[in-house]
């Protein structure tokens, strides 16, 4: 008898082939611990970290310099996220420990054993120092811009144009008006002169 596909109980965990891996890889970094050097197992264990924000890295914009993303060795190894961030492992050889160098030393960002939570401390980080620095390409930007002398506009409409003031008729001073005054009554009382003059001289009185 055959079952009808019906009735069958679907899963509720779906299966992953790359949680698998994972499992697999720290399976072999717990034995690498007590087999080979202990330098070994911080490296792998960044490796894994690495993998773990590979996808993160490939969408960092291309012009954008300040990380580094890489695993350097030595006596200490470290996944350097930039310049003055880096991510180690405690003394324990299992806690992840994400440092950042700042004017006032040395601090501790996050410190914890679990690979996920420290995945999701990075990329939130690596997401803030690419909008500061959006910010900061803006800001020059804005500074640059508003420093350059503004452009003369050649449109006539562009041009203000200055109010009109209503012509005001030029009204004569006052003393101007003296001088033809003046003459005009010279003139009278010249001309009364003359007349009388010659009427005394045509009708002298005997």
């Amino acid at each position: 008898m055959t079952r009808s596909r019906d009735n069958v109980v679907p899963h509720a965990k779906v299966r992953s082939l790359r949680e698998a891996i994972r499992k697999v890889k720290f399976a072999e970094v717990e034995r690498t611990d007590v087999v080979v050097d202990l330098q070994e197992s911080e490296r792998a264990r960044l490796e894994l970290l690495a993998e773990e924000l590979q996808d993160i890295f490939k969408e960092v914009p291309e012009d954008d310099d300040q990380f580094s993303f890489q695993i350097v060795p030595g006596n200490i190894p470290r996944l350097w996220i930039d310049i003055t961030g880096h991510v180690a492992m405690g003394r324990d050889k299992r806690t992840y420990r994400f440092l950042k160098d700042t004017r006032l030393g040395r601090t501790v960002i996050l410190e914890t054993p679990e690979l996920d939570d420290m995945a999701d401390c990075i990329t939130e980080y690596i997401a803030e120092r690419v909008l500061e620095r959006e910010r900061a390409v803006e800001g020059d930007w804005l500074s640059k811009r508003l420093k350059e002398p503004p452009r003369a506009e050649t449109s006539v409409a562009a041009v203000p144009q200055q109010p009109t003031q209503p012509s005001v008729a030029s009204v004569p001073h006052v003393r101007g008006l003296w001088g033809p005054f003046a003459a005009f009554a010279v003139g009278l009382l010249v001309g009364a002169a003359l007349l009388v003059g010659y009427a005394w001289f045509a009708n002298p009185l005997n």
